[in-house]
C-alpha cells in the first residue's frame, strides 16, 4: 500500500512542477494545429510555420486611459514650462 502511495505521490509533484507545464509554445502548436485543420502538405507545412513564427498580438490600450491620456499631454506639452505648462496639462487631462 505505501508503494502505491509513493507512486502516486511522486506522479502529482512530477504533475505540478514548472518545467512539465505547457509552455507558451506548446500552447502555440495547439492552436496553430486547430487552424491547420483541412490544409495538406506544402500548404499545412508553410501555414504552420508561419503560425508558429508569429509573435503574439500586444493588447491594444484602451482609448483614453488616464496612462494614454498622460503620454499624449506629455508630448504635446513639450517646449511649454512652469504656471503655462500646468493648465495646459490640466486642460489636456481632463478632456475626452
Amino acid at each position: 500500500m505505501k508503494s502505491i502511495l509513493t507512486v502516486f505521490a511522486l506522479l502529482a509533484a512530477f504533475a505540478i512542477h514548472p518545467a512539465f507545464a505547457a509552455t507558451e509554445q506548446q500552447n502555440k502548436m495547439v492552436t496553430c494545429n486547430k487552424d491547420a485543420t483541412g490544409k495538406k502538405g506544402d500548404e499545412r507545412k508553410a501555414f504552420m510555420k508561419d503560425c508558429l513564427s508569429k509573435k503574439p498580438a500586444a493588447p491594444e490600450p484602451a482609448a483614453n486611459t488616464q496612462q494614454n491620456k498622460m503620454v499624449t499631454c506629455n508630448k504635446d506639452a513639450t517646449g511649454k514650462k512652469g504656471d503655462e505648462r500646468k493648465k495646459f496639462m490640466s486642460e489636456c487631462l481632463k478632456a475626452k
